[in-house]
């Protein structure tokens, strides 16, 4: 397996012709300049101190996310009879990750809980997932500290609300997570509440996605030229665009599937940076449903202001 570089961020390629190369953790880049947050509030109580009118979190109107789409220029090919799969109604456990620590936004606090427009960003796509009817309860995987912040919102939902403790890395805050589901739960739904703009309409597609197949995951296809480089920077080759996917969240697999993972994972000791992966090391399929690429993962400042844009544009 070798290594590809676009902007700095590590890439996998695998040389089947079969295969795709997934891009991950990548993002729609919009280069402008902001302060760094270092003076953002270190606790939900200092938050709530210094932005009052936020003390009680509702969600904003759906109208502002409602036309958010942009349409990929790759189809990504149309899964058999997925149109015809239905999600039950409250069989959808959503895994939400929010006990990210955020060091590259330059906040004294993480930030997924840093305000978007008055709202912390980690509202945003829980109260999305709150709104299906499919979704049954949200698992928040946070530090105890911020649970209050979910709490405070619990009067605008009308689904179960657990939390579970972060582990050391995302794999482990993703079996945390695992564990505390319903057990009769059809899909298992995981998002990071960094990405707050994820639509409705991309959320039913990978449901169905996953349900008909086990695993699927939301993603886009690469706008950028990626080149595969050796371990002295010098490029390989100009990989075909066109089978290159950036991957997003949330991702979506069947539970029994992603337990039988995990077992492996732990046995054999692997180290996975997404979800769908622990899936791929049992040699199961994983599908890309085609999402938008409004879906931004907000790491730094920069992201920051791009999604205060993308709500300002459509409210």
């Amino acid at each position: 397996m070798s290594t590809l570089h676009l902007c700095c961020l590590p890439v996998y390629y695998s040389s089947s012709t079969s295969s795709q190369l997934v891009l991950r953790n990548t993002n729609v880049i919009f280069r402008k300049s902001i302060p760094l947050l270092s003076s953002a509030p270190t606790t939900h109580g200092e938050f709530s101190k210094r932005h009052p009118s936020v003390g009680k979190f509702s969600a904003l109107p759906n109208s502002r996310l409602a036309h958010l789409r942009i349409s990929c220029s790759a189809v990504s090919g149309d899964l058999e009879k997925s149109s015809d799969v239905v999600v039950k109604e409250k069989s959808v456990s959503v895994v939400l990750l929010a006990g990210g620590k955020g060091k590259r936004m330059g906040a004294s606090m993480p930030k997924q809980y840093l305000p978007l427009l008055g709202q912390p960003i980690a509202l945003y796509s829980f109260f999305t997932f709150c709104r299906m009817p499919e979704v049954k309860e949200v698992v928040v995987v946070c530090d105890p500290s911020y649970q209050d912040i979910f709490e405070d919102a619990k009067e605008n939902i009308n689904v179960d609300l657990k939390f579970a403790l972060p582990g050391k890395e995302r794999q482990d805050s993703v079996f945390s997570g695992l564990q505390a589901i319903d057990l009769s739960s059809e899909l298992v739904c995981i998002h990071d509440s960094a990405r707050p703009l994820v639509l409705v309409e991309d959320i039913g597609k990978v449901l169905k996605d996953a349900l008909t197949v086990g695993a699927a995951v939301l993603g886009v296809p690469s706008k950028a030229t990626i080149k595969e480089a050796d371990s002295n920077s010098f490029v390989v080759k100009t990989l075909d665009r066109k089978t290159l996917w950036e991957m997003q969240t949330p991702q979506v697999i069947k539970p029994e599937l992603l337990k039988k993972g995990f077992e492996l994972v732990h046995r054999e000791g692997l180290e996975v940076t997404d979800d769908v992966s622990i899936v791929e090391y049992l040699k199961h399929p994983v599908y890309i449903t085609e999402g938008s690429y409004t879906n931004i993962k907000v790491t730094t400042p920069d992201d920051l202001l791009l999604a205060e844009r993308i709500l300002n544009t459509t409210s």
